[in-house]
């Protein structure tokens, strides 16, 4: 029998610990056509064409002990080829690895990837790695996501906005916000920033009509307004009692959306389209935003996410993340003020399975991790993949 009094940890723990590495990475490159052609102010002003689909990047990492953790992160229009070509070059990086050391690991991925910057697309292809580590964290731990990180809540307020965006009809948009509703969804998000503010108002003003006013209501601009135009129209829009105007301004412009939040009653959110913890920290500063809206998979995945969680919950913001509930549910859940997380039914034939909703909450699943698996479209939708292996 072993003396644990004269036993080396340096010889022991390896052996105790050999099976509990990193032994191969699968990276796919996913195209998920949309149904229809999305517009919102960007595709009016001719900075941008309607988009008709996204590109996922999937992450499947699996140990020697037969364990795996899937990870996502995504690119709207532009990008998609990049994040994958990046994902190759430093997944091997990842062989070898104790998969609990997740802080480690990232490091260790921005570094191989240093040259390129510690934002934007570089950090975009490790959130896939990383978010993949945390499911695999979690699963180990037979725990839900969300439980894992200490969750305040079972369930998070949940808004729609895959029915409102420009491109869609006014009456259509109506008739959207209402099955919603009906479908137990909490609050209604739509577009707005028409070259004519008219037009805006008009389907604010009907969308407002039709769901009455206990159903939450927010607006996105998209970066549309110049300064004098987002002072006027945030000051329209407050008979409408908004939950929160969202990016009126350019995303960089901390100066202007302080301006805006110091001025009117109507939140300001604004967060989802930064790249990193430092820029997220660079908005708080400056008071820029009442409503925080980070994205896990464009800031380079949960464990940047936490970071800007504390920062955000020390400075007594509100938190929306923006996209990518199957993630951000887990995240919303474990932030300690009420938050809301947002639904788009975009990424659903991805996965096996479906978020559950009711009396306006999206509610966690018992299931481990993040609690989704790959369904065989996003396979069959599959236009490149690439293994490591140790």
């Amino acid at each position: 029998m072993t003396d644990p009094a004269t036993t080396d940890p340096a010889t022991t723990e390896p052996a105790a610990r050999a099976g509990d590495r990193i032994q191969a990475a699968r990276i796919s490159s996913v195209t998920l056509p949309l149904a229809t052609p999305i517009s919102d102010a960007k595709v009016l002003t001719g900075r941008q064409s309607p988009m008709t689909e996204v590109a996922m990047l999937f992450v499947e990492i699996s140990t020697a002990d037969g364990r795996e953790g899937l990870g996502f992160s995504y690119s709207k229009r532009a990008g998609g080829p990049g994040q994958f070509e990046h994902a190759k070059q430093i997944a091997p990086v990842l062989l070898g690895a104790d998969p609990s050391d997740i802080a480690k690991i990232w490091d260790k991925l921005v570094w191989a990837g240093a040259s390129v910057g510690r934002s934007g697309l570089s950090v975009q292809a490790i959130a896939a790695f990383d978010v993949a580590l945390w499911d695999l964290k979690a699963k180990r731990a037979d725990l839900p996501l969300a439980k894992l990180l200490g969750a305040h809540r079972d369930s998070v307020r949940c808004y729609n906005t895959s029915g409102g965006f420009l491109h869609t009809p006014i009456e259509q948009v109506v008739a959207n916000a209402a099955e919603s509703v009906r479908a137990g969804i909490g609050g209604i998000k739509i577009k707005v920033g028409h070259p004519d503010s008219a037009t805006d108002l008009a389907r604010v003003g009907a969308v407002r009509e039709r769901i009455g006013d206990r159903v939450a209501l927010m607006v996105d601009a998209n970066q549309q307004w110049d300064r004098p135009t987002a002072r006027r129209m945030c000051r329209t829009l407050e008979r409408f009692e908004l939950v929160w105007i969202e990016e009126p301004l350019d995303a960089y412009d901390a100066e202007g959306h302080a301006m805006l939040a110091a001025t009117f009653d109507t939140s300001i959110a604004t967060g989802e389209m930064l790249t990193s913890v430092a820029e997220h920290a660079e908005l708080i500063r400056h008071r820029a935003a009442d409503i925080l809206q980070p994205d896990a998979p464009r800031i380079g995945g949960i464990t940047p996410f936490l970071k800007v969680m504390t920062l955000a919950d020390h400075h007594n913001l509100q938190l929306a993340p923006h996209f990518a509930m199957e993630i951000h549910l887990h995240l919303a859940a474990a932030y300690p003020r009420e938050p809301w997380v947002e639904h788009f039914d975009w990424l659903e034939p991805l996965f096996n399975e479906r978020m559950e909703i009711s009396g306006g909450r999206m509610h966690l699943s018992a299931r481990p991790g993040l609690g989704v698996t790959l369904s065989e479209q996003a396979r069959a939708w599959t236009v490149a993949s690439h293994e490591v292996r140790g």
